[in-house]
Formats: structure tokens, C-alpha cells, sequence
């Protein structure tokens, strides 16, 4: 028996879909890195009961922050976009939750601007509050160890390919750390969105895509990138092919991440059939029935797809482009990441 919520909706299903195909499904996934980032930040005497806690949200964060102050005794404050909707506010608005919206932006990244420039000014009023700064402290890794325990406990031994969102870096990136850890052979590829700086694709821009969870047009300073082996950057009409093929074969319903996820594990099973193939579905696709699945007539069929190999950050294009990643720095591509100090 659970003594809260949050422990209760954490946990993943591992849904086999194919002997060697796996579908790793969260209710939410962030939930996990929120409760790891509380319980650390609450053992090393950073932050005390009834403290507030603020961070910027485009959703998914928001209600997984929410909840582990709530477990915890916390005060919560969280600067949204204007993708949080109403199902959303309410649930935060009841749980005492304090939430702002910047005004609406046609651009993600001034969207996340003024949302980090907003919690400048929140900080200096109020220097008491903690920013948990969830796209660039490391802490939010540590919550992800238990996944990657309950993916080696459950998926047969031999070699892993672990496919999903890099985002903020503290999913798959930490997943993948752990499992490494843990002795496993894993393969990470991690998929991107066009017009994101994380990977170096901020030159090509996708108007439509609206997955900012997976990358950012800002700095995500968590993000390790040594620790993935390919990365793919897929727009949106090919995430939502995915993510409409996901739902009729197999009935999981998710949202676009995890359709650009299961678009590129097909095709990388199909280049590598020698391990067993783990994809995110990070969240349900409750937020993306208007916006994306709405236009499900449009999606087309995914065998049809296939990606641009690239060799250089300036070659990428729409729809669909891949690389390996250490292939593609060895080749002396101008783009480095960013250097940062993070704490581990």
C-alpha cells in the first residue's frame, strides 16, 4: 500500500509489444525526477518543510512538482506557459498551488525566456524560495535510478536500446547512466525536436512541433551529451504519425514524444535487430487530442518514413534526420556543448 498519491503514479508498466519491443509507460514521467530532487534537496538540509519551491513549466513538470511538494510539506510556485491547460490548472489551483502564465509567444524561445526572466524577479522578492532549476541541476537525475531498476529486473539480460525524449537530460540520460551502472549494455538514443539547441539544431525551425519537453530553444545545462550513441530530430507531422500508429496497433495512448520515440525504434530495430529495444511514452496524449490527434487522417503510414543520414549538423532537414552522435563530433563538426560544472 501507498502513502501517497505520487508514489502511486510513478511507477512505470513495461508493456511487451514484441519479443525484442518494449514500451516503458508512464502516467507521467517527470514525477519521479520531482520526488528524487525533493527528498535530496530535504536530506541535505537545503530546503526544510513549508519552504516554497519554484520552477518553470510547460506542463508535465508542473503537476509532478506539485505533487512532490505536497508529499513532502512544500510550498509550490510555477511560472507556465500557455500549455498548461485547464484540466491542469485547476488540479494545481486545488493542491495550493501558486501558478503563473506568460503571455502567449508564436516562440518557444522566447516562451521559455520570459518565463526564466519571471522567476529572476520572483527570486529577488522572495529569496527564501528554492528554484529547482530542473534543465540545469543534476539533482534531478537521481529519482530516474529506480526506473533503471525496474527495467533490469524485468527485461530479459543482453543488450539494451533505450529510445526517448532527451529533454531537460535527467530521463533518459539518467536512465541510461544507471542501467550502465547496473552492468547492462545499453545503446541511448535520444530524439529531438527541429529548432532545438540542445543538439545543435536551433538553424531549422518547426513551427508546428510542440513537444518542448523533449528539447529547448534555451540552454539545458543537465544535459550530458557523451552519454548518447545516436539522435535523431523529428518534426511533427512524423511524431504524430508515430503516435497515431502507436494507439491502433498496439492502444497505448501517449503523447507526441512518444510517437517521435516509437517512429525511430522501428527503424532502429530494423538497422540493428542484435538487442532489445526500450522506448519512453512519457506522458498520456490527453493534451494532445486537439492539437495533434485531432488530425489523425493526416498521419502516414511509418514504414513509408525513413530518416536523412546525416554527417553534419548543417546537412539536417526536414522531415526526419539521425546521425551517430560520436561519429558526427570525431568528424570535427564545429558545434561543441555547452561546459558546465554540474553537482553530482
Amino acid at each position: 500500500m501507498q502513502e501517497h498519491i505520487a508514489e502511486a503514479v510513478k511507477r512505470p508498466d513495461l508493456i511487451s509489444l514484441q519479443p525484442d519491443l518494449v514500451c516503458l509507460r508512464f502516467e507521467t514521467m517527470k514525477i519521479y525526477s520531482a520526488l528524487g530532487a525533493v527528498r535530496h534537496l530535504l536530506e541535505s538540509g537545503a530546503v526544510k518543510p513549508g519552504d516554497t519551491l519554484i520552477d518553470s513549466s510547460s506542463g508535465i513538470y508542473a503537476q509532478a512538482l506539485a505533487l512532490a511538494c505536497h508529499r513532502y510539506g512544500m510550498k509550490c510556485h510555477i511560472v507556465g506557459s500557455t500549455t498548461v491547460d485547464r484540466t491542469l490548472r485547476v488540479q494545481l489551483e486545488i493542491l495550493g498551488v501558486t501558478l503563473e502564465q506568460v503571455q502567449p509567444s508564436k516562440n518557444l524561445r522566447l516562451d521559455q525566456e520570459l518565463r526564466v526572466r519571471r522567476i529572476a524577479e520572483i527570486l529577488e522578492a522572495n529569496p527564501s524560495y528554492h528554484w529547482m532549476q530542473q534543465y540545469h541541476d543534476s539533482i534531478h537525475y537521481y529519482g530516474y535510478r529506480d526506473v533503471a531498476e525496474v527495467i533490469d529486473q524485468e527485461v530479459p539480460a543482453g543488450p539494451l536500446a533505450l529510445v526517448g525524449g532527451v529533454g531537460s537530460g535527467a530521463s533518459t540520460g539518467a536512465i541510461g547512466t544507471y542501467l550502465r551502472e547496473a552492468g547492462r549494455e545499453v545503446s541511448l538514443v535520444g530524439v529531438q525536436p527541429f529548432g532545438s539547441v540542445t543538439f545543435g539544431s536551433e538553424h531549422v525551425s518547426d513551427p508546428d512541433m510542440i513537444i518542448a519537453g523533449i528539447g529547448s530553444a534555451i540552454e539545458f545545462k543537465n544535459v550530458r551529451h557523451e552519454l548518447y550513441d545516436r539522435i535523431h530530430w523529428v518534426n511533427f507531422d512524423c511524431a504524430l504519425s508515430g503516435a497515431v500508429e502507436l494507439l491502433r496497433a498496439s492502444g497505448i495512448f501517449a503523447g507526441l514524444s512518444t510517437g517521435a520515440a516509437y517512429l525511430t525504434t522501428q527503424w532502429e530495430r530494423r538497422r540493428d535487430d542484435s538487442r532489445t529495444y526500450v522506448f519512453i511514452a512519457a506522458d498520456t496524449g490527453h493534451r494532445y487530442v486537439e492539437s495533434a490527434y485531432a488530425r489523425h487522417a493526416e498521419a502516414q503510414d511509418i514504414d513509408s518514413l525513413k530518416p536523412h543520414e546525416i554527417t553534419s549538423l548543417e546537412e539536417l532537414r526536414h522531415p526526419w534526420s539521425t546521425t551517430s552522435w560520436p561519429d558526427l563530433r570525431a568528424s570535427g563538426d564545429s558545434w561543441q556543448p555547452p561546459v558546465t560544472q554540474l553537482r553530482r
